[in-house]
Parts: C-alpha cells; sequence; structure tokens
C-alpha cells in the first residue's frame, strides 16, 4: 500500500490535488491573497447571499426570541422548532404537494431518502451524472440499482422493460439540472415513462434549479408544470435561496417513514432557528426575484454563445456552463491564468469528472454585471485564439 505522502504526491504529478483555500466574499467578487476576482464558482445564482439589504430586513422583520442560534439536539429530541413547522408548511403552499420535511443538507437528503425508502424489492434507476450524494445514497442502501447512460431515455425505458416486472417498486433519480455540464433532464419524457409503467416513481434533486427557474422560482418542475407528477421532490437552501439546509415535497406516508427510518435525519442536531427562519424569509421573497431570473438566464445564453462559436456546442441550457479543457494539468494552468485575469474559477477534474474532460465549471450568478461578461467572454476568446 502507498504511504500518503507517495499518493498524494502521485494526486500532484496528475493535476489532481485538492487544497483548501481561505477567500472572502463581497458581493459579486472574492479577494484571495489580497487580490479581488470576479466570483464565477459560487452556488449563489441569485446573488443574495451578500445582499446585506435583504438580511438587514429579514433581521429587523422577525422577532429576536425566534433567533436562536442553536437547536442543541436532534429534530426528535428538542430541536424541533416552530420553525420548522413554518418552513414545511410554506413548503407544501408553494408546491401544493401534501408533505415536506427539512433536512439539514442536500448531501443528507440525497444520502438518506434511497437507503431509507427502498428495499430489496425495489430497484432505483439512476442517472449516470446524478450527484455524489445520491451515488452514496445508493451505495449505502439495500436496493439493487443500474445507472442509465446520461440522459439516455431508450436506456432507460429498455431497462424498464426488461426489469420493471421482477420488482414491487421502480424508482428513476435523477438531477434536474446537472451540475457538471449545466444540462437538463427531460422531465416530461420521465413522466410518460411513469405512467407507461404502474410501479415507477420519480426521484428529482432540483438542487441548481431552485430560485433560478420556474414563474416562481420554484424549479425546472414548476416550468415544465409537473410538480404533482414528482413522487420524491429535493430542493436544497444551499444556492440560490443563499441559506442552509434541504426539503424533500412528497406525500404524508413517505414522511412519516423517513422521521421514523431516515439516520441522517435521526442521528443529527437539528439546524439552528436562525436558519431556518432565514430560508422562510427568502422563500417568501422567491416570487419577487423575476428581474435577477430573467437577467441570469440573459448572460447565461451569451456565455454559451460564446463558448459554442469558439469551442463547439456545449450542451449547457442554464446558468452553468462548462469550459472544456480535458487534461487535468491544463486544466489546472488554465484556472491559473483566469485568476490572474480577475476571474474565480476553479478547475473541475477527475474523478468529480470523467478523465479526459476536465474543465472550467463557470457558475454564473445574478450579481455579474454586463461588463463582467464582456471581460469574461475575452479572456475565454484570448485562451482559445493562443
Amino acid at each position: 500500500m502507498k504511504s500518503y505522502s507517495e499518493a498524494l504526491e502521485e494526486l500532484r504529478r496528475n493535476g489532481r490535488l485538492r487544497q483548501l483555500t481561505e477567500t472572502e466574499s463581497g458581493k459579486s467578487h472574492i479577494v484571495r491573497d489580497g487580490m479581488p476576482m470576479l466570483n464565477l464558482s459560487s452556488n449563489d445564482y441569485l446573488g443574495i447571499a451578500q445582499e446585506e439589504s435583504l438580511w438587514r430586513a429579514f433581521l429587523e422583520e422577525t422577532p429576536p426570541e425566534r433567533l436562536l442560534p442553536s437547536a442543541a439536539s436532534s429534530r426528535l429530541l428538542t430541536g424541533n422548532h416552530p420553525a420548522y413547522t413554518r418552513l414545511e408548511e410554506l413548503l407544501t403552499q408553494l408546491y401544493d404537494r401534501p408533505a415536506a420535511l427539512v433536512f439539514n443538507s442536500g448531501y443528507h437528503a440525497n444520502s438518506g431518502i434511497l437507503p431509507a425508502i427502498a428495499d430489496n424489492r425495489t430497484l432505483i434507476l439512476a442517472d449516470k451524472l446524478i450527484h455524489a450524494s445520491l451515488i452514496d445514497g445508493l451505495h449505502l442502501g439495500h436496493a439493487p440499482y443500474i445507472r442509465y447512460r446520461h440522459n439516455d431515455y431508450q436506456h432507460l425505458e429498455a431497462l424498464l422493460r426488461e426489469k420493471a416486472h421482477n420488482f414491487d417498486t421502480v424508482i428513476i433519480a435523477t438531477e434536474s439540472i446537472f451540475s457538471m455540464d449545466g444540462d437538463i433532464c427531460d422531465l416530461p419524457r420521465l413522466i410518460a415513462l411513469k405512467r407507461e409503467f404502474p410501479n415507477v416513481m420519480l426521484y428529482v434533486d432540483e438542487a441548481h434549479a431552485i430560485g433560478v427557474r420556474g414563474q416562481h422560482g420554484l424549479g425546472l418542475c414548476e416550468e415544465y408544470d409537473c410538480i404533482a407528477n414528482i413522487d420524491m421532490l429535493v430542493v436544497t437552501f444551499g444556492k440560490a435561496i443563499a441559506s442552509v439546509g434541504a426539503a424533500l415535497l412528497c406525500n404524508r406516508d413517505i414522511k412519516e417513514w423517513l422521521v421514523n427510518t431516515m439516520r441522517p435525519f435521526i442521528f443529527t442536531t437539528a439546524l439552528p432557528p436562525i436558519n431556518v427562519e432565514w430560508t422562510y424569509y427568502v422563500l417568501s421573497h422567491l416570487d419577487a426575484m423575476n428581474d435577477k431570473r430573467r437577467y441570469l438566464a440573459a448572460i447565461a445564453q451569451r456565455v454559451n454563445d460564446a463558448i459554442t462559436r469558439c469551442k463547439g456546442e456545449t450542451g449547457s441550457r442554464s446558468h452553468i456552463v462548462p469550459y472544456i479543457i480535458g487534461d487535468a494539468a491544463e486544466a489546472q494552468a488554465e484556472a491559473v491564468r483566469m485568476q490572474r485575469l480577475g476571474f474565480y474559477l476553479m478547475p473541475v477534474r477527475p474523478p468529480t469528472v470523467p478523465a479526459g474532460t476536465s474543465r472550467l465549471r463557470i457558475s454564473l450568478h445574478a450579481a455579474c454585471h454586463n461588463a463582467d461578461i464582456e471581460r469574461l467572454i475575452a479572456a475565454l476568446t484570448q485562451r482559445d485564439e493562443v
């Protein structure tokens, strides 16, 4: 077995060594080693994490006794503060679903839901490019699973025709917007398959869509008017909602079962009430953020079009735009070049993405100015011409 130092040196040689970097954030920029850079690696898609006016209004409008900094226990002990009830009731109203259950994070949700609800009479068919948290959920559970080719619904349909009749339940698991390529799943096609196979359930992770898609910012399921057809709809609050935590929209039986069996829910201290109250506040104002959503969509289209012209089709249909480099070391070098030009972009390398597809992941947000986007396009084009 290699020593840790040998293994780390191998990661360094292959351009795959990750390191923690201390940074300070502003509204649209990040400061590292005293150098300000446009932040293009954040998930703060609406640009509200650093929006002081919203935070100040929240503090002024929320009674101090509801801003507790700690829950001090799990929700099943003493941590189930009224803030949780208010937030879950708001979510059920927004999504018009029977029940909602709040978790500490998207990772807790995705790694814990499937192991709790799926047994050996359940088959899980999961998109090849689902998030690592969902993959861990597959590994932690006892249900058999198959990863169908990314967004390949002919492959998925063939698996259903071959396997579905052998199981009590089949769960199709997918993201709505995929975090590394910025492409989207075909929700209408998935719903059509669900209707054809009566034992199929849909699990959709809207982590990168909530806040930025749909007329009211509820996600791709709202955009396609299919919320009612999704059996398990996961939304996270640590990205566009600028908070922390996650929630599942589902039926009442699934919620009650998870409260009784889901290990990441049972065996963890609850979120501090101040965080839950802030999530409630942001969600309450989400409907009024259409201007941010429209602007984000517009700048994403400009960046995507520019990269397509110089490198070919990106495949992105969202605010996440991949700039494929290929080699991991070259992606690392390109990230350093862009940082020197004032753009905080980080390389995404294996194992996060397949070998040969290392990239810069351009994560756009509504706090970017038009001048910033023009400079970004010029910098990326300059690299391509070298």
